[in-house]
């Protein structure tokens, strides 16, 4: 099997997984842990992931154990999001005391192909100097066309149909669903707060609720001008708002700012974050290949923390009402919990 870069760069491998070729937008992650977490984010939708971490497969898959609020527990969707799979080699004889599954036989059941055997590190550098590419992994014997997933509303394809009430206090947060990671709702359910979960374009002015939580998810916040809107609506009401990653995108279009493609983007969970006006420094997890320019911010609107090795920005918040929003996963998983405070933070102000 071969990995083809849209530059003509092309990486030979040997196959596991589902055997099948496949086009999107190429991109790396550099963390150490969490595959299982990493694999069922939504906001890979529609790309093709290289782990840089040579270990994986080795603890395997973890069952699909569900908790009281029917929310899978060692997952955060119920199905594998990335196009296909890139690794420095697969591990096959796996131990871990709640594995029930190799990850080859995980993706075999999601129809996800992988290449091993490629030089990761190669592929990386590639990436980091060239910036993010188009790529196919293609079947010897076999074609297909580069696609770019960026130019579809790839939050239509990962959101949820009709809204979902999650029970658990008597104040209410709507969580606009725009590819939501699960810890999302476990770290309002949590804390007593009630979630209702809303797809990326429902109107829900009609609904009751408390605070309006923006989520996470795939692709250029550009390509859903809808949910932009609906944000831009609540800003008049004076109702706490939290946006994460595409979710502080969208906050930060609705309220006037512009965005703009990182050359690689971040995706890791060591990713480097500082509070504005401060020294104070958090470790974050990170997936990401967009960003919002701060400089094209109104005035009424602040940058929060910035990136200590790139300088872009990673939060924003309004001057005087209580809406904020950071471009890090504060719900981690995987990844360090350094900022989970955001959560007592907003639940606070409902």
């Amino acid at each position: 099997m071969e990995l083809i870069l849209e530059d003509g760069t092309v990486f030979s491998g040997r196959h596991f997984g589902h055997k099948e070729s496949v086009a999107g937008e190429v991109v790396f992650n550099t963390g150490m842990v969490g595959y299982p977490e990493t694999l069922t984010d939504p906001s890979y939708q529609g790309q093709i992931l290289v782990f840089t971490y040579p270990l994986i497969g080795n603890y395997g898959i973890p069952d699909n154990a569900i908790d009281s609020h029917q929310l899978l527990k060692y997952f955060e969707s119920r199905k594998i999001h990335v196009k296909g799979i890139i690794i420095t080699s697969l591990t096959t004889d796996y131990s871990h005391w709640n594995a029930v599954k190799s990850l080859e036989s995980w993706m075999i059941e999601h129809k996800i192909p992988g290449i091993q055997g490629i030089d990761t590190r190669a592929l990386t550098k590639r990436l980091r100097s060239a910036g993010t590419q188009l790529g196919k992994m293609v079947v010897k014997g076999t074609d297909i066309s580069f696609l770019d997933p960026n130019k579809e509303n790839l939050v239509a394809q990962v959101s949820v149909n009709e809204p979902k009430l999650y029970e658990a206090g008597k104040k209410r947060v709507v969580l606009i669903d725009t590819g939501c990671k699960k810890n999302i709702i476990r770290s309002f359910l949590k804390r007593g707060v009630s979630v209702l979960r809303v797809p990326w374009n429902y109107d829900f002015t009609s609904e009751k609720y408390d605070g309006v939580m923006l989520s996470n998810g795939p692709g250029d916040p550009t390509m859903v001008p809808e949910t932009i809107e609906i944000v831009k609506a609540e800003f008049s009401k004076n109702k706490p708002i939290f946006g994460i990653c595409l979710g502080h995108q969208i906050m930060s279009l609705a309220a006037g700012a512009q965005s703009y493609k990182l050359k690689f983007g971040h995706r890791s969970q060591n990713q480097p974050c500082i509070k504005v006006g401060t020294k104070r420094c958090y470790i974050t997890s990170q997936n990401h290949g967009f960003a919002i320019d701060d400089q094209t911010l109104p005035d009424d609107w602040r940058p929060w923390f910035f990136n200590a090795n790139d300088g872009s920005n990673e939060g924003i918040r309004h001057h005087s009402k209580p809406i904020f929003s950071v471009q890090f996963h504060p719900e981690a998983m995987p990844g360090p919990e350094d900022t989970n405070f955001l959560f007592d933070e907003f639940v606070q102000q409902l």
